[in-house]
């Protein structure tokens, strides 16, 4: 594929629109990807797209929001849960309104979400980024330390096939996900943010022994199929959601790449 066909196969570039819920439907395990930025009124989440064939959004679908912006609320049928700076929201299947605002137009939320499918209910569940489960990985000789901070997964937020959290790179520490992986048993999203205007982030992907890459700027998102590999490294720090959906929902599911191995 040339890097036109990259970028228009894989890569998200149009989100974080002011007043606006732009989204992407993939057939990569059904995934959806978007966000909300309210900054004039309350944004509501609607469901009426061909591809999904529902009613309301969240009729046969679970979804996971993280803030990467101002604080705002998200209402889910009715209840307000207020979102600070990398608090996460879980929404089960079954919910019917989703509204998102911001506290201040001057400083709006960005609200990011990833949603599957889902067969189960599960009940909505507010998370702040204090209460994140941590797992600090790398070191600074290899450039990749980091902290990985869980939201949804098995031992946290209970879902059907959703897992989501965020990495955060130190300061002078540049890879992420390397030595690399695959898991054949579910896709995976990367939103990149944190990125200085000035700085990017190249982001691997294809098969181990073919890779390619896609040059990414600050809020943008791609999809890695389950044969793909996905990993990157910036020319400076950066922080990245994460978010999972398939057929297994261990972390620890994964089929490693030795660097060696990789062409």
């Amino acid at each position: 594929m040339t890097t036109e066909d990259l970028r228009t196969s894989f890569l998200i570039d149009f989100l974080f629109t002011p007043d606006d819920i732009p989204m992407v439907y993939s057939d990569i395990d059904r995934s959806i990807t978007g966000s909300a930025v309210p900054v004039k009124g309350v944004l509501k989440l609607l469901g009426t797209k061909k591809e999904m064939a529902a009613e309301y959004f969240a009729e046969r679908r679970e979804i996971g929001v993280i803030n990467t912006g101002g604080e705002g609320t998200i209402a889910v049928d009715g209840k307000g849960y207020p979102m600070a700076f990398k608090d996460a929201l879980y929404i089960g299947r079954g919910v019917k309104t989703i509204e998102f605002s911001s506290k201040s137009a001057d400083k709006p939320a960005m609200f990011y979400f990833v949603s599957y499918p889902a067969h189960k209910e599960f009940p909505t569940t507010h998370s702040k980024f204090a209460d994140a489960e941590p797992a600090r990985l790398g070191s600074q000789k290899d450039a990749n330390k980091r902290t990985i901070y869980k939201y949804i997964h098995p031992n946290g937020i209970k879902s059907c096939q959703l897992v989501m959290g965020l990495t955060e790179l130190e300061e002078g520490s540049v890879w992420n996900t390397m030595p690399p992986h695959t898991h054949q048993r579910r896709s995976e999203v990367y939103m990149y943010f944190n990125i200085d205007p000035a700085a990017m982030v190249v982001h691997l992907m294809g098969q181990p022994g073919e890779t390619r890459h896609i040059v990414m700027r600050n809020r943008q998102a791609v999809l890695n199929p389950s044969w793909s590999i996905h990993a990157g490294v910036g020319t400076q720090s950066y922080t990245f959601i994460w978010a999972m959906g398939g057929e297994n929902q261990v972390f620890d599911d994964m089929d490693g790449v030795k660097v060696n191995d990789l062409a």
